[in-house]
């Protein structure tokens, strides 16, 4: 899995491409987490429209990542879910702990009115 990272204003933006299947990836999502929250970015917001492929062990390393952010007060949103994880998140009920939006820029401005 690779993971573009872009700043729309002043939250955080991944972009991930591949299949995030945990291992080597897994741990590479989370740590670039912990770096952004202790570079002072507690909102990040994620991009899975290039996402081919999650397995269970991907869904856990997107849920540590979301207990991370909220841990130190901030937040991670979903933005433009491709239908399998739209289905892997409603059969798993992860659809009632994440927000997803349609599009990254929706995402970004869910924040931005929080403020």
């Amino acid at each position: 899995m690779k993971i573009k990272e872009e700043f729309k204003g002043k939250i955080p933006v991944l972009y991930l491409s591949g299949n995030l299947m945990g291992g080597e990836d897994s741990v590479n999502l989370q740590e670039r987490i912990k770096t952004l929250i202790n570079d002072g970015f507690k909102n990040i917001v994620m991009d899975f429209s290039n996402i081919k492929w999650i397995n269970s062990t991907g869904l856990g390393a997107i849920m540590a990542c979301l207990t991370t952010a909220r841990n130190n007060g901030g937040d991670i949103r979903l933005a433009n879910i491709t239908e399998k994880l739209d289905s892997l998140l409603n059969i798993t009920k992860l659809i009632t702990v994440f927000q997803t939006y349609k599009s990254v820029d929706r995402a970004v401005a869910s924040f931005e009115l929080e403020n």
